[in-house]
Parts: structure tokens; sequence; C-alpha cells
């Protein structure tokens, strides 16, 4: 008899692991967004304090691995997903009470932010990591696109939504109403995730049987695989990519254009408009329509991104500032292709090659990532005020536009190789034995 075939996640499942991206948004927003504003601000402090902080949060985030490997091994990933987000919401509450010791005693305070944005990363690598692991193993390949599309799309309305209501309740700002609202937001997400999860591994085959194989055996098992290895190396060179314009798009518009902060924070805001679409775009023609397979999708995200940051820089030269916000909603609509389409990707390929692995590679593609995230946003700062020693404003930043271009063309290159064609129904190639 043959044997019965797995059970996948329906769409109200998929929905149900979406808000736990969305609580994951919910809590991380208020790190680098709120009390970004609050160090440099109200407690004066350099601009690049809660910058080491940010980096640190995502450098703690090269342990993905572990997280994925622990998912594996330990018979339930939900728990991990449960875990995690109750270690990141402890480290946001501590991150907003050290707002309130640094304004008497930096160092203390300062301490308690190291520790606290450690707690974040690893919270955020544990529950993240096995989300993703867990949606990889119970999604039917052809919902695979959509699935990424509606988490994404919910971790993005998480981070919209508490950044504007908890803007609004902060005012008039005290670190006691800090304290009460970051603890409300890290309670609720805690509370939401734990009715999100509840029992949606039990009859799905999800759960991997429990082993005792040790970490490095299970990660070198994975880094063997030759497909596994060469997505490695496509996420960290199209994420790089993805983040080096991150800090420099609105200095380049207030340097080369004369736009206002608010006009550049405008400016932010179409962008991440266009990636909302472009997001939307692939999941409803991938798996609504059944058009284009997702290696197409990627690539031509990569292309499409690399055309948007040519064109801006080539605006930069010119001074036309009318086509600088189309081109900017250009970029992000591109860049919101190429990321669900990977995502997608990256589900897919999970979910092949030694044994039931699917969050150890979750966790060597998420800790590839993180470092690309932190990598890119220093690279592309730092190669601005590199060029802008000996140039201009405009080729200075265009430079390092086309710079952010090329790698784009890279990583679209090697999604020909490592990514599987329209055959595959856009599934990652991986050969017997691999």
């Amino acid at each position: 008899m043959p044997p019965a075939p797995a059970r996948t996640l329906s769409w109200a499942g998929i929905v149900r692991l979406g808000l736990v991206q969305l609580c994951l948004g919910a809590v991380v927003v208020l790190m680098t967004s709120t009390l970004n504003r609050l160090m440099v601000v109200e407690l004066a402090l350099p601009a690049v304090l809660p910058g080491f902080l940010v980096a640190l949060h995502y450098g703690v985030q090269i342990t993905r691995p572990t997280w994925g490997f622990l998912a594996d091994t330990g018979g339930s990933r939900t728990r991990w997903v449960v875990i995690g987000m109750a270690v990141l919401g402890a480290g946001a509450w501590l991150a907003a009470y050290a707002v309130a010791v640094a304004d008497g005693h930096f160092v203390a305070g300062f301490a308690l932010w190291v520790a606290a944005y450690g707690l974040i990363g690893l919270g955020v690598g544990a529950a993240g990591t096995s989300l993703l692991a867990l949606l990889a193993t119970t999604t039917a390949p052809r919902r695979r696109a959509a699935a990424a599309t509606i988490t994404w799309l919910m971790m993005i309305a998480g981070i919209a939504v508490t950044a504007t209501v908890v803007g609004r309740l902060l005012d008039p700002y005290s670190d006691a109403r800090l304290l009460a609202i970051v603890g409300a937001v890290a309670a609720g997400a805690f509370t939401v995730t734990l009715a999100a999860v509840a029992g949606i591994e039990r009859g799905l085959d999800a759960s991997p049987e429990p082993e005792t194989m040790p970490f490095r055996a299970g990660l070198a098992e994975v880094w063997a695989e030759p497909a596994a290895r060469a997505f490695t190396v496509f996420v960290f060179l199209s994420m790089t990519a993805y983040f080096m314009q991150e800090l420099i798009l609105e200095p380049f518009a207030g340097l080369v254009f004369g736009l206002t902060p608010g006009q550049t924070t405008q400016l932010s805001g179409a962008q991440n408009g266009g990636v909302f679409l472009g997001m939307l775009t692939v999941g409803i023609a991938a798996t609504g329509l059944r058009i284009g397979s997702l290696r197409a999708w990627v690539i031509a995200g990569c292309l499409g991104s690399a055309a948007a940051l040519a064109l801006i820089a080539s605006i930069g030269m010119r001074g036309t500032a009318a086509v600088l916000t189309p081109a900017a909603v250009a970029l992000g609509f591109c860049n919101g292709m190429f990321a669900v389409a990977a995502i997608g990707s990256m589900m897919a390929l999970a979910g092949q090659g030694r044994g039931r692995r699917e969050g150890t590679r979750m966790g060597l593609w998420g800790a590839a990532q993180a470092i690309a995230a932190g990598f890119g946003g220093l690279a592309g700062a730092g190669l601005a005020d590199l060029m802008r020693l000996g140039l201009d404003a405009a080729p200075a930043f265009g430079a390092v536009f086309l710079i952010e271009a090329a790698l784009f063309l890279a990583a679209a290159a090697l999604a020909l190789r490592v990514i599987g064609g329209p055959a595959g129904a856009g599934r990652p190639q991986l050969h017997p034995g691999e």
C-alpha cells in the first residue's frame, strides 16, 4: 500500500504562522525605530550607538544554524518559536528599561543595552528560523510563493501598525509610559504567538524525530550539499545588494536634490510601498495565476533592481529630481519581487537533500542574510563616505548605486545555476546523493 500523502498547511494555517511574523515585526520595530530616536534625540547620544546595537542584534543571529538544528532534532519546531518570542520580548523590555537607566548612568545603561540587543538577536534567530523551517516542511509547493508573500506582508503590517500606534501613545513621553507600552507589545506578541502555533504541528508530519547528533556533525552534513552551499552564497550576495542602499538613499536625496527630512522620509515610504506591491504581485502571479517559476521571478527582481539603481545613479548626475520618486518606487517593487521569490525558493530547497534538515538549512541561510544585512548597510555607507573624499555627492553616491547594481547582476547570474527552472516549478536543483 502506498504511503498516505503528507498533509500540508491550509490557507488558514499559513495565515496563523503569518501572525507570528507580524508579532516579530511588531517587537523588532520598537528597537530599530523608537529606541533609535530616543537614544539620539532625547538622550543626545551619537547615532553610531544605536547603529552598533542594531548591528549587534544582526551579528548574534549567526547562531541561526544552531536554532535550526535544535528545531530539527528536538522533536518540535513550535516550541522554539515560543521560546524565541519569549526571549525577544524580554530583550525588548530590557532595552526600554535601559533608556531610563542610561539617562542618569550611561555605563550601566549601555551594558544593559548590549545584553538586551543580544537577547533580541537570539530571540529573532530562534523564533524566525524555526518558523521558516515549519513553513518549509508543511507548505505545499504550489503555495510557497503565496505563503512567503502572506507572511512577509503580515510582518510589514506589524511593523507599520506598531510604529504608528506606539508613536501616538508615547506622547507625552515618559520612561514609565515607554516601559508600559513596550511591555504591552511584548506580552501581546507572546500571547498571539502562543495562540497561533497551538496544535499546528499536529497531523502535519512537521515535527522531526528527536536525535542526538552533535550540532557540528549536523551542520557539516548540510554544508556538504553543493546546492546548500551555492544557495548560501546567493543569499549573502543578493542580500548585501538589497541592504546597501538602506542607509544612503535618504542622504543622497538630501545632499544631491536638497530634499527636506520630511521629503526624504516620504521617498522611503514610497519605496517601501513599492516593496509591498512587488511582494503582492509575485504572490498573486506565481500562486494564483501560475505565471512564471520562482527562478524567473528571482532573476526578474534582481535585473529590475539593477536597472532601477542605474537609473537612480543617472538621475543624480542629471539632476532630474522629478523622476527620483518613480525610480525609488521601481527599485522597491523589484526588491519586493526578488525577496518573495527568493524566500519561496528557500522554502523549497530547505526540504530537499539529506535527512530532515530544514531548520539547519534555514538557519544557515538566515545567518547569511543577517550578516549581509549588517555588512551591506555599513558597506554602502562606508563606500559613500570614501567616494565623497574625492568626488562630488552625485557621482559619489552614483558609484555606490552602480556597485550595488553589479551585485544584483551577479546574483541574477548565480540564480540561473542555483534555482530550478520552469520544469521544476521553481524548485532549486538538487541531485540524488547530494
